[in-house]
């Protein structure tokens, strides 16, 4: 029996679901014709980032002026130096356009911020480029105390309709956990215009370096335990939300992507799984995949998908409270 992996994800159709998300494997063409080759039925590109769209427009307004230094500090600059990231708007887009020419995959385009900025301005030019769909990545977190959750999620709200009024392409919207009503404002999201929802954004949290006393990134690769967070919500969400659904973080694993695509997922999307393995890896999760739903008599990803979701099973609660107080009974103390 041949297994169909096909799925569809933002009215793509796909030959798996298996896609590689955001990460550094796909800076550049090579890194891409790498991840395709290895099996990736789409690929999710680094993001733009708000801060090298602000800087490539103070770029302008610095040849512009060239010469003004009307104050002492235009001397040492205000924004902080991007020469090392490896992309400026420019590139970014070219690598769309030769992506999207090479590749015999979808190329989705990601812009990261917080603000309606120029995301407008560059959603457009990303869609003319030759994008197949675009996904935000929007990456704020609420530290002013003024700021109230409704004010939040109408910023979330006001990016997306604002970028689904710009562009045709499919629109994902991959967001954070931590709304105190995730499934309402799941479903606003797809009513301001997101076609899918990727589910979830992992913050990455600073650390403290005790010898110099100074704030540090500290970038830590997700591990499969991260899974349980998407999983319960894509459970909860399937069927109830009219958009696409995509989970990341925790995604390391042939059984990560079959529980998730039984819990109603359309794709899976891995990043720190390829940067252990390398991009190769996808093709040892997708036998992974294919082995299981043949031994467990599949016919396709279609037929297993969301079977497990809140909706169908006999005990919808076993995803929300309940599930909490028979964890803490049936948990067993390890010998120490």
């Amino acid at each position: 029996m041949t297994v169909n992996l096909k799925t569809t994800y933002l009215g793509l159709e796909l030959d798996t679901p298996l896609v590689a998300s955001a990460s550094p494997l796909g800076r550049t063409i090579e890194g891409l014709h790498r991840l395709a080759n290895a099996g990736a039925s789409a690929v999710v590109l680094p993001s733009l980032f708000e801060e090298q769209i602000e800087y490539d427009s103070y770029q302008v307004h610095e040849t512009l002026e060239l010469g003004a230094e009307s104050f002492p500090e235009h001397a040492t600059g205000f924004l902080p130096e991007f020469e090392a990231y490896n992309t400026g708007p420019e590139h970014y887009i070219d690598l769309v356009a030769r992506a999207r020419e090479e590749l015999a995959i979808p190329v989705i385009a990601s812009l990261n911020g917080a603000t309606t900025g120029g995301w407008v301005e560059y959603a457009r030019r990303l869609e003319a480029a030759g994008a197949s769909a675009l996904e935000l990545n929007v990456y704020f977190i609420a530290t002013d105390v003024e700021d109230t959750s409704t004010a939040v999620e109408q910023r979330y709200l006001d990016l997306v309709a604002a970028v689904r009024e710009t562009i045709d392409i499919p629109l994902a919207v991959k967001v954070g956990p931590y709304f105190s009503a995730m499934a309402n404002m799941a479903r606003r999201l797809t009513e301001a215009g997101a076609d899918g929802l990727v589910l979830f954004n992992r913050f990455y949290q600073p650390d403290i370096h005790l010898e110099d006393l100074e704030v540090v990134p500290n970038v830590q690769l997700s591990t499969p335990m991260e899974l349980r967070l998407p999983l319960r919500w894509i459970a909860i969400l399937k069927g109830r939300v009219n958009a696409s659904l995509a989970a990341t973080t925790g995604v390391h694993s042939g059984e990560d992507v079959l529980k998730l695509l039984l819990a109603g997922a359309d794709v899976t999307m891995m990043c720190s799984a390829l940067l252990r393995h390398g991009p190769e890896w996808i093709r040892t999760v997708e036998e992974a995949v294919r082995e299981w739903l043949e031994s467990h008599e599949y016919q396709s990803v279609e037929q297993m998908k969301g079977s497990m979701s809140q909706a169908s099973v006999p005990d919808p609660a076993a995803f929300e409270r309940s599930n909490y107080m028979e964890s803490l009974i049936t948990y067993s103390t390890p010998n120490v």
